[in-house]
């Protein structure tokens, strides 16, 4: 089984064990925030990442994020990023938060200048208390792809 299809059905089981959970609301209220951190995995090295959320609706969170990656080419990145939140939407408790969006920036490193970032994001968070949380996300465009690491609520 390739490696895309393994990513898949990860994000099915993970949005079926959600949906199937009882009660639900949105784990971020409009003007609540939220520090993310923690490493990716692709092609180019293990990038370390962080980044915060702001809730500007319900269910819309945006804001910043960096990405630093040290391996034979040294780089960091400066994205924005918008993520539509599907917990009310799904019926979603909010010890669980499903989300999708996109992200766009710059990337500056040792490989000759500067690069466009444009990607696509999807992921999911597990909250085990009211202010801290397990994140998995797996992306697409040029940034980065697999991201695994924790979330604050603040």
């Amino acid at each position: 089984m390739n490696m895309k299809k393994v990513k898949v059905l990860v994000v099915l089981a993970f949005v079926c064990g959600m949906v199937s959970a009882q009660g639900f609301g949105a784990p971020l209220s409009k003007g609540d925030k939220q520090l993310n951190m923690g490493l990716g995995f692709n092609s180019h090295g293990i990038p370390l990442y962080a980044g915060v959320d702001f809730a500007v609706h319900d269910d819309v969170t945006i804001g910043p994020e960096v990405n630093f990656v040290l391996d034979e080419y040294s780089y960091i990145t400066f994205n924005f990023r918008g993520d539509y939140h599907f917990n009310r939407l799904l019926e979603i408790t909010p010890d669980w938060d499903v989300y999708a969006g996109a992200n766009a920036g710059l990337g500056v490193g040792d490989y000759g200048g500067s690069a466009l970032q444009l990607g696509i994001q999807i992921g999911g968070r597990y909250y085990w208390s009211n202010k801290w949380g397990v994140n998995l996300e797996f992306g697409g465009g040029n940034t980065f792809g697999t991201k695994l690491g924790v979330s604050m609520k603040f």
